[in-house]
């Protein structure tokens, strides 16, 4: 009987917790006033390079991925001054908690749930409450070559990013946090998970390109442009990629 009771307890929590995130979800895609997003650096392992990395970023370093958005909402008819103004927060010393590997699906849905909690407890940040929050683990490239896999969550708005602590890849970094952000307003991936290859036509910039490939540009959720049909690269930077027609019917530019 108690652990009835308890499961009904947890489920009445799910309930509520998806009521308010699909609440918050509604109000960012209606892109109707400046959603601010709050970024966190963490340094994801203890070298000295990645410390004075993080020392070095500001609101300035993040300003082509608000620019980029801009322009691409524009492109959908959308016209909102500054339509995410993304502010940086001083470097967090804690981790968050790990994603689940391979879990059930009640084990992410409690990862998630403790993930918010620990959002909650390491959200200061000066200036309005964000919508979005992303927490962003840099890695020495020195040390790692390739980095765990990035989470964006639509219910929460949060994102677990994984980043390289590199000038170098900066650019690329901000094509990952854009992915990710996108996917807190509630963009899903369109790109095989297998293969890592966009999925046509929806991962597709250009799917009405003659010839088909290759293609110039990235659907952002797809994640990489298609150079042939075994082939893709990631793109350098934002400049490379775009908002396809279906992740802008995902979050609200079609409406």
């Amino acid at each position: 009987m108690f652990r009835k009771f308890r499961i009904l307890i947890l489920l009445l929590v799910l309930a509520s917790v998806a009521l308010a995130a699909w609440r918050a979800e509604t109000r960012l895609v209606a892109w109707e006033r400046t959603v601010h997003v709050a970024l966190y650096p963490i340094a994801a392992d203890d070298s000295p390079a990645t410390a004075a990395y993080l020392s070095t970023l500001d609101n300035e370093s993040f300003g082509e991925i608000a620019e980029w958005i801009d322009q691409q909402i524009g492109g959908y008819g959308k016209t909102v001054l500054q339509p995410v103004v993304i502010r940086v927060a001083r470097p967090l010393r804690e981790l968050p908690p790990p994603a689940p590997q391979g879990g059930s699906a009640l084990d992410n849905m409690l990862w998630s749930l403790k993930l918010r909690w620990w959002a909650g407890e390491h959200d200061a940040i000066a200036g309005p409450a964000p919508q979005v929050r992303l927490f962003v683990l840099y890695h020495d490239p020195e040390r790692i070559g390739q980095v765990p896999h990035s989470v964006g969550l639509s219910k929460g708005q949060l994102g677990v990013i994984h980043a390289y602590a590199s000038r170098r890849q900066h650019r690329q970094n901000a094509v990952v946090i854009a992915h990710e952000l996108l996917h807190t307003f509630g963009a899903t991936d369109k790109y095989d998970p297998r293969s890592l290859q966009p999925v046509f036509p929806a991962g597709y910039a250009e799917p009405q390109r003659n010839p088909l490939l290759p293609q110039r540009l990235a659907e952002i959720m797809g994640g990489r442009i298609p150079v042939d049909g075994e082939r893709s690269e990631i793109p350098a930077s934002l400049r490379q990629a775009v908002i396809g027609t279906a992740t802008a019917g995902e979050i609200g530019l079609l409406r």
